[in-house]
C-alpha cells in the first residue's frame, strides 16, 4: 500500500506455480482487476538466471533476476511483464498474489470474496481520496498515466465511466456466446447454441472463441458444453498464432480444467512471440 498510495484488497493467489526446462511467459498484461500483484520466488533449480522482462512506462526494458525468498512488486495491469527467454533448468517455481484498490469489483458489479466489508473500506478510502475513481484524474483509475495511449483505449472503453459487467477478460469478446462463456453462464450459452450452432466457433476481433473464454475463466461445464457442440479443443486464438484452450487454463491456474482437457487430448501451445 506504501508502494502503491491506495488501501488494497488480496483479490486472488495463484501457486505454486512450477515452470519446467524451456518454458516461456509470452509478454502480457494481466486482466482487470489485477491491478498491482508480489511474485514470490519459492523455488528454483536453473542452469542460468530466468529474468522477468518488463517493460516502463518510459518504454523500456528492464530484466529482474530473482533468488527464492526475493518478492517483485509490479503493476500488473498497465505494465508489460514476461519471460521471453527460455528456461534453462530443472524447474522455478512462483507464487502470484494480485491486489486490487478498495472496493473495485464491488463497484464494477464483480463478485469478489474478502474479509471485511469490502464496500465500507471503499466507501471510507474515497473519503479520504485514498481510492476510488473519485480520488483519480478525469475519473479515471490512477494506474493509467494521463496523456498515455492507455488513456485513450480506457475512456474509448469506459464512455459511460462504468465497465461492462461481463467484459472481464481483455480479449476484445463482444458476442453473447463469447459473453456467457467468460461469465461460465451455461444455461445462456446452451440457449444461443441452440439457436445458431455455428456460433461455437465464432472468433472475436482477436481471433477468440468461446472456448478460449470458457477456459481462461476456468468454467468446466462451459468447455464441455462447447466442446459437445463442436468446438476445437486445439484451436488457437490470434488466428493461428495465439494460445490453445488448455494454455489459457494453465496460465490462469485452473489445474483442474487443465487436467480435463489433457485427458481429451489437448495440447498447450502458447501464443507466437
Amino acid at each position: 500500500e506504501g508502494w502503491i498510495g491506495e488501501e488494497l484488497t488480496e483479490c486472488s493467489l495463484y501457486g505454486i506455480r512450477v515452470y519446467n526446462e524451456g518454458a516461456v511467459l509470452a509478454s502480457h498484461v494481466d486482466r482487470m482487476p489485477l491491478v498491482s500483484s508480489a511474485i514470490i520466488n519459492v523455488a528454483q533449480d536453473v542452469d542460468e538466471p530466468w529474468p522477468i522482462e518488463v517493460y516502463g512506462h518510459d518504454g523500456k526494458a528492464t530484466n529482474v533476476t530473482m533468488e527464492p525468498g526475493d518478492m517483485v512488486l509490479y503493476e500488473s495491469h498497465s505494465v508489460v511483464h514476461g519471460r521471453p527467454f527460455p528456461l534453462k533448468g530443472r524447474f522455478y517455481a512462483n507464487v502470484f498474489i494480485h491486489f486490487e484498490p478498495n472496493g473495485h469489483s464491488l463497484r464494477h458489479e464483480a463478485r469478489v470474496e474478502s474479509g471485511g466489508d469490502v464496500a465500507e473500506k471503499y466507501r471510507r478510502a474515497v473519503e479520504r481520496g485514498a481510492g476510488g475513481h473519485e480520488a483519480d484524474h478525469d475519473g479515471m483509475p490512477s494506474y493509467i498515466v494521463a496523456g498515455s495511449p492507455e488513456e485513450t483505449k480506457w475512456k474509448r472503453e469506459h464512455a459511460d465511466g462504468r465497465r461492462s459487467k461481463m467484459n472481464s477478460f481483455a480479449t476484445g469478446s463482444t458476442s453473447l456466446a463469447h459473453r456467457a462463456a467468460q461469465g461460465g453462464d451455461v444455461d445462456t450459452l446452451k440457449d444461443v447454441l441452440d439457436k445458431d450452432g455455428e456460433l461455437v466457433h465464432a472468433k472475436d476481433k482477436n481471433g477468440w472463441e468461446p472456448l478460449h473464454e470458457g477456459a481462461r475463466g476456468g468454467h468446466k461445464e462451459v468447455v464441455e458444453l462447447l466442446l459437445a457442440n463442436g468446438a476445437s479443443i486445439n484451436e488457437r486464438t490470434n488466428f493461428g498464432d495465439g494460445g490453445t484452450a488448455l494454455y489459457y487454463a494453465q496460465e490462469e491456474g485452473h489445474s483442474s480444467l487443465a487436467d480435463f482437457l489433457e485427458s481429451l487430448g489437448a495440447i498447450a501451445i502458447g501464443p507466437e512471440l
